[in-house]
């Protein structure tokens, strides 16, 4: 049995960005087309009218005040509302390997490793392009890694169940090093015209080196002191989207087939389970949780943030305690939690105690606490 070590995390982020005001404009435009073109039908009672938005209501609703994405100007036009990313043939690699290579590059070079010093990649994320073959594998190629690849999806939970996974495999000594990926483009199946939703998600892709401790030579290094991972089924958050679509023709292009939410209800259900399962999982390693330094949530709703901190700590905590990335990235799913961990850990002293905590549809929640070196 081997100690084992985060050594190096990377991040990949879109060139493009869309504030509150822009992605308002475009929605906007488009309630008040739809409003006129169905004037009568919305007189007589037959269809309901459409509802604008607002930049104060989303930053209100959700703390977030602008997104990086993959594609802007599809997303903007009020006749289209989604990314255009156009299929690239078979001999190209894919947008998700492309992303992911682009952060893997960085988390290796973070954690002084090439592709040789890696046994294997793991792609963990909410939404895969593709069936088969397997993205992770794709990477692997595109880095030139042996070994193996799987892919993996806990919805927003991804890369700490992916984090769990790892771990367990180079703590067993199946694995020198691994590579903990997660490429999100949320943008591409979120319906941007529901005025409840169309402000949440956002592009990135994140990674993550998990080691052996005793070939670690990284200065960026956190021992895994412990993972925990707790699962419950919901239908809150869901996506019905999938190959067996095509055998039930009455449900094409039906809402359901992109992301859906009851949000009040999430906010309800998952805030105390995930207080609960951090304080716990801290009891059960003798830790306190006045003990923790810093807490990388899950960046999906700055409320939510702030109400599991307060129940865990009994007060409000400061930004440095709970950093915030969620205002410039929205929702990432999984990348979230490993965005705010990546860009706010290197001003930690040495053994300082920090918890990476992600959350989101299953439900599905992870808990991985990790101490400086």
């Amino acid at each position: 049995m081997y100690d084992v070590v985060i050594s190096g995390t990377g991040l990949y982020t879109p060139a493009n960005s869309i504030s509150n005001d822009e992605l308002v404009e475009s929605f906007n435009t488009y309630v008040a087309q739809f409003n006129a073109e169905n004037a009568a039908a919305i007189e007589a009672g037959q269809v309901q009218a459409l509802t604008e938005s607002s930049a104060a209501f989303i930053e209100k609703a959700s703390g977030i005040k602008s997104r990086f994405v993959m594609d802007k100007d599809g997303i903007l036009d009020p006749q289209r509302m989604k990314p255009r990313l156009p299929e690239r043939s078979n001999d190209e690699w894919s947008i998700l390997c492309e992303m992911g290579v682009a952060a893997a590059e960085q988390a290796l070079q973070r954690a002084g490793k090439t592709a040789a010093d890696i046994d294997g990649v793991i792609v963990a994320c909410s939404n895969l392009q593709r069936a088969y073959p397997a993205i992770s594998i794709e990477i692997q190629s595109a880095l030139g890694v042996q070994g193996f690849g799987f892919d993996m999806n806990v919805a927003c939970s991804s890369a700490t169940f992916g984090i769990q996974t790892a771990c367990n495999s180079v703590k067993l000594g199946q694995a020198r090093a691994l590579l903990v990926i997660s490429p999100e483009i949320c943008t591409a199946h979120l319906n941007f015209r529901d005025r409840d939703s169309h402000f949440i998600f956002g592009d990135a892709a994140t990674a993550v080196v998990v080691e052996r401790a005793d070939l670690a030579t990284s200065e960026h290094q956190f021992d895994i002191v412990s993972t925990k991972l707790l699962t419950t089924f919901s239908n809150n958050i869901r996506n019905n989207f999938g190959f067996l679509n095509r055998t039930a023709e009455e449900g094409e292009g039906k809402a359901d087939k992109l992301f859906v939410q009851e949000g009040r209800k999430v906010f309800r259900d998952v805030c105390p389970m995930v207080a609960e399962l951090v304080g716990v999982h801290l009891e059960e390693n003798s830790l306190n949780v006045s003990d923790v330094k810093r807490f990388w949530l899950h960046q999906a709703n700055l409320s939510m943030n702030h109400l599991i901190v307060k129940k865990l700590l009994g007060r409000d905590a400061s930004v440095e305690e709970a950093p915030v990335i969620l205002d410039s990235y929205a929702n990432t799913s999984s990348a979230g939690s490993v965005i705010a961990f990546h860009t706010y850990q290197d001003d930690l002293p040495s053994g300082a105690l920090g918890v990476l905590s992600s959350f989101g549809a299953g439900y599905s929640i992870g808990s991985v606490i990790l101490r400086k070196k």
